[in-house]
């Protein structure tokens, strides 16, 4: 990004430019999808479950599959499990006996037919809501009687069990056909049908630290005469000729919804979270669903977007409903049922201490909420403010102490986020650095805050999740790069980082041959920048902040929008979007092209001033403060005043009628900015960044970002009641907002 001057007569631009580049978000853009979303959100909110119908969900997870050449075992799919049981329970009204869940070595390929038969099928009404779920492998093979001739290929998922004639290439996988019939036999009872499938067809094996759910298949993998004993048998209960079968199937799927976490050529991550693994895509769905209810399309077009946020290789999501029937346009789960947005529910009461679940927690924000961090109850009946601590955190599930009265199955919303003073950030030593291992170890460990983890051997090659890899070029990592569509490649030998999921960090390669300190010294400030982006994203809080801010990105001409942020949870008049959109039906369209000059509507909607920061991170980690700037109209002895909104006021950056400079984009990709607000002065961080910039006006980059990020944390923080390690951000205090969009 640039910001260019212009001269106050004739507001032409001129050659002084300042670079910005553009980096991927850890949060979607939220716009005008997404209050549609919340909306029908409102909407469905309004009309309670009347007389509910039973609800039936068989949930399947498997980690540990048998050992042979074409396995590899997950660690992620028994937390889909459990992520899907709490959601069921606690958001859509389930009753744990109707939940069956098989796990592991439960999940045979006659443990699943016959479960999804007697639980799902056999006791099935009228009217009733039937959910299952699977997550593990899926592979793709011979198919003898295929419903495309021209396709000798069937999808499948994967069961726990190998099937005795396996080194004959006889398999026990399930496929699609077989669970058509499944569903169409379920149709019989009802059409409330969702199946979620977190399986993928495609790749294999790992890529980077992220396991991929996929086993070998293709035409030397052939089905289990038990397989096609199946299809025959539920063909002849449904009375279903094979002709009608393949009619039936070609019209699409047999009632309700499916969903498939991938497209059918790309790679479902079994994804490693901050101290868990779980289906990227299962936990996105799941986290979504704390926050609020949704279509079937919305989600799915939501979960999407954050998944592009995630490196993970590239899975875009899709659904299929029955033909004809408007199933997109209907709540999740086909259960309208008012719920209160959650970050929390408390699982588990004895005296004072608690047991949570934290499933609606962000995937960015989990290094926030460990020890300090604090909920209050939403309950209706709720008197007073309950205060629920968090005294340690494994995984998804904490352990607090109560300030109150709290009783199981009670939903908790954020009261402060722990952000630690020490945070580090972990960088895998990839095994291509060989002998050099050990040596990029220790030389990585001489900068602040970074922890170097070495590779190991085994399924996983780290034994805890890692934020970026070092790592060689070699042959191997180019190919994959190039079956992703990557074509600027940097030479095999050349040293650089990686995302976990094996995606080039821009710029951080160099030539061939270089030494690992050389390498590591030249990376030293991007290493700096990229540690100080991450500690920044703990912030962002879009969904939980109590203050009431928007904030528009759009053309300078024609105020054509570009994308759009704003706190879900402040908004208190109903109309979230900046105030030049209200009315309006117009889409975002989250692109523009190079050199197009743009600008930030930001609009307070508190009783009080805002003090407002904006900021950029480039594809290197880069870090670039937008707002302030001294291109503005007040002196450096008002710069405090510069940042501010006033109350019920909207701030347009830049304003065409006072502001003497113009933001333009020069550089292709997704870009990222981070905007930051409070009822506090940013004193400390300003200071601080006053002396950096010197002589220097307009955006710059942060030379010592770790240190501007930790002054703004003081500026924002909860000091009267920080702990020693961590820094306490409340959601009424602070709105940190992420905007995402791509430069064409």
């Amino acid at each position: 990004m640039f910001l260019v001057t212009k001269s106050a007569a004739t507001m032409s631009p001129i050659k002084r430019r300042q670079f910005l580049q553009f980096a991927t978000s850890t949060l979607a853009t939220i716009g005008f999808s997404h209050l549609n979303i919340i909306r029908q959100g409102e909407r469905y909110g309004k009309v309670l479950a009347q007389n509910t119908p039973r609800k039936l969900a068989l949930l399947v997870g498997i980690n540990e599959y048998p050992k042979s050449d074409r396995f590899r075992n997950l660690q992620g799919c028994l937390t889909d499990v459990e992520l899907q049981r709490q959601l069921l329970i606690h958001r859509f009204g389930f009753k744990n006996t109707d939940i069956y869940t098989l796990t592991n070595d439960q999940a045979t390929r006659q443990g699943i037919l016959t479960t999804f038969d007697e639980h799902l099928i056999q006791q099935a009404k009228p009217g009733d809501v039937v959910v299952f779920h699977f997550s593990g492998h899926g592979s793709r093979i011979f198919d003898p009687n295929p419903i495309n001739p021209q396709e000798k290929l069937n999808s499948t998922f994967v069961p726990a069990d190998d099937h005795p004639l396996s080194q004959q290439g006889i398999v026990n996988d399930i496929l699609g056909h077989t669970l058509f019939l499944l569903m169409y036999a379920l149709k019989q009872k009802t059409e409330n049908i969702t199946v979620v499938l977190d399986s993928c067809h495609s790749g294999g094996g790992t890529r980077g630290n992220v396991r991929v759910r996929n086993v070998r298949g293709g035409e030397d993998f052939k089905i289990s005469s038990d397989e096609l004993a199946e299809q025959q048998k539920w063909l002849a209960k449904l009375q279903l000729s094979p002709q009608k079968f393949i009619e039936e199937r070609n019209l699409g799927v047999a009632a309700g919804v499916a969903i498939a976490s991938t497209q059918p050529s790309q790679l479902a991550a079994d994804y490693e979270f901050p101290g868990f693994s779980a289906g990227a895509f299962t936990y996105l769905l799941t986290q979504y669903l704390w926050q609020q209810p949704s279509d079937v399309e919305s989600a799915i077009a939501l979960v999407n977007r954050k998944l592009n946020s995630l490196p993970v290789s590239n899975q875009n999501p899709l659904y299929e409903v029955k033909p004809n029937s408007g199933n997109g346009k209907k709540p999740v789960y086909f259960i309208q049922r008012q719920v209160p947005p959650a970050e929390a529910v408390v699982t588990e009461v004895n005296g004072n201490e608690v047991t949570l679940w934290l499933g609606g927690i962000e995937p960015d924000s989990f290094d926030a909420f460990g020890e300090g961090a604090a909920f209050t109850s939403v309950s209706e009946n709720q008197r007073g403010l309950t205060k629920v601590q968090l005294q340690s955190r494994q995984g998804l599930t904490g352990r607090a102490i109560v300030e109150g009265t709290v009783q199981p199955g009670q939903v908790l919303q954020e009261f402060a986020r722990a952000i630690p003073k020490d945070w580090q950030m972990r960088i895998g030593i990839d095994s291509s650095l060989g002998t050099d291992a050990l040596t990029a170890q220790t030389t990585l460990q001489t900068i602040n805050r970074i922890e170097p983890v070495l590779a190991q051997s085994g399924t996983s090659p780290y034994p805890k999740d890692v934020h970026y890899i070092f790592s060689r070029m070699t042959p191997a990592y180019r190919q994959q790069l190039q079956q992703d569509g990557v074509t600027d490649i940097p030479p095999d030998g050349s040293i650089g980082l990686f995302s976990q999921a094996l995606e080039l960090v821009p710029d951080s390669f160099d030539v061939a041959g270089e030494s690992v300190e050389d390498a590591i010294a030249r990376l030293r400030s991007k290493i700096r920048g990229l540690l100080a982006a991450r500690i920044i994203k703990l912030t962002l809080n879009a969904q939980s902040s109590k203050l009431d801010l928007a904030v528009t990105m759009k053309l300078e001409q024609g105020n054509k929008l570009i994308a759009q942020a704003f706190t879900v949870r402040g908004c208190k008049s109903g109309t979230c979007q900046g105030s030049s959109s209200r009315g309006t039906s117009q889409p975002l369209t989250p692109t523009l092209l190079l050199e197009e000059p743009f600008a930030f509507e930001v609009t307070n909607r508190e009783s009080q001033p805002l003090y407002l920061g904006i900021l950029s991170i480039d594809p290197a980690g880069k870090m670039n403060v937008l707002f302030p700037n001294e291109f503005q109209r007040e002196s450096n002895e008002e710069l405090d005043q510069a940042t501010q909104i006033a109350a019920n006021q909207t701030l347009l950056i830049p304003n065409p009628e006072k502001d003497d400079f113009v933001l333009v984009t020069d550089s292709r990709g997704k870009g990222e900015m981070l905007i930051l607000a409070s009822p506090k002065p940013l004193t400390k961080a300003l200071l601080r960044l006053r002396n950096l910039r010197g002589s220097q006006r307009g955006p710059f980059e942060l030379t010592e970002p770790v240190e501007v990020i930790g002054d703004l944390l003081d500026d924002l923080s909860r000091s009267a009641r920080a702990i020693l390690r961590s820094q306490l951000v409340n959601p009424a205090e602070m709105a940190a907002l992420s905007i995402t969009f791509e430069v064409q």
